[in-house]
């Protein structure tokens, strides 16, 4: 990949036959950590871009609109998240959202891979600036002995992951669903990246079908990405309690508290209109 070139995100598994391609400004840093290969470009047009086995993580420019979602979506359902677990998220994005809630006191996160986060500090530091709250403890292992080990502990668990192939892929099963389950406190939620329905939408109800199993209530949630395949990415959203309405959050923010948090994307009404699905979507991701 030379300066002079387009990163064009290819994958025959995930979204044949298109791609999402950025101008290279120039090429920060590459490696092969235990775990993936990592790149980070600084690009033409979207700023900073992080870039995980091939797959475009994160960029400057839009970065804000996933990690408010993901992370507000399922704080702003919960009456009184306290208590969060991230699992994943090494780049920061999510703990840095996550702390700005007014309830949250403590934030956990456990990431895999420790080069994620120690590269995410020096060439993304606009999200990395999360591992610096005092709300939050970082683990460097994984996730799945680490819920084992925290049975009952939590109020929200958020997996901010990449999609379901190579690292990722065991975050998508039903066995992962069951164990968030056990990890969390009466009438926790939990929350995790849920793909485009726009290029499977089997698998998207495939992984809704896994969670119904273990949660009685259990939705999907949208949010506009522009540097994501089909500028749109979902997220699984599950409550132990069965009277959660997904639409209408318990949280509710007025604009001058939003705009003091420094929020950019969610709101109460982009809250509510997330879970507006179009039709076809609706049927498919339904029973």
């Amino acid at each position: 990949m030379n300066p002079s070139e387009w990163f064009s995100e290819l994958s025959n598994e995930l979204w044949p036959g298109q791609c999402f391609s950025v101008k290279v400004k120039k090429v920060l840093h590459e490696e092969r950590s235990k775990f993936q290969d990592i790149k980070i470009i600084q690009s033409e047009s979207h700023g900073v871009v992080l870039i995980l086995d091939g797959i475009i993580q994160c960029t400057e420019r839009d970065e804000f609109a996933y990690q408010e979602m993901i992370s507000f979506l399922p704080l702003c359902c919960h009456p009184n998240p306290q208590r969060v677990l991230i699992v994943g998220g090494g780049d920061g994005g999510v703990a840095r959202e996550v702390a700005k809630h007014p309830s949250v006191l403590e934030v956990h996160q456990v990431e895999i891979d420790e080069r994620v986060v120690e590269l995410s500090k020096q060439y993304l530091p606009f999200m990395a600036c999360g591992f610096e709250s005092p709300k939050l403890k970082l683990t460097i292992g994984d996730g799945f002995e680490y819920m084992k080990q925290h049975e009952g502990a939590f109020d929200v668990i958020i997996t901010d992951s990449s999609d379901p192939i190579g690292p990722a892929e065991s975050l998508f099963r039903e066995s992962y669903f069951e164990l968030v389950k056990r990890a969390l406190k009466p009438n926790g939620i939990i929350c995790s990246q849920g793909g485009s329905f726009w290029l499977d939408a089997g698998h998207v109800r495939e992984t809704l079908d896994y969670c119904r199993k273990h949660f009685p209530r259990v939705t999907y949630g949208l949010a506009a990405v522009p540097s994501y395949p089909t500028g749109q990415i979902g997220f699984f959203i599950a409550s132990l309690n069965p009277e959660t309405d997904f639409r209408e959050p318990a949280r509710k923010f007025e604009d001058a508290e939003i705009d003091a948090l420094g929020m950019r994307y969610y709101t109460s009404d982009v809250h509510r209109a997330a879970f507006t699905l179009p039709r076809f979507a609706t049927k498919a991701l339904n029973p």
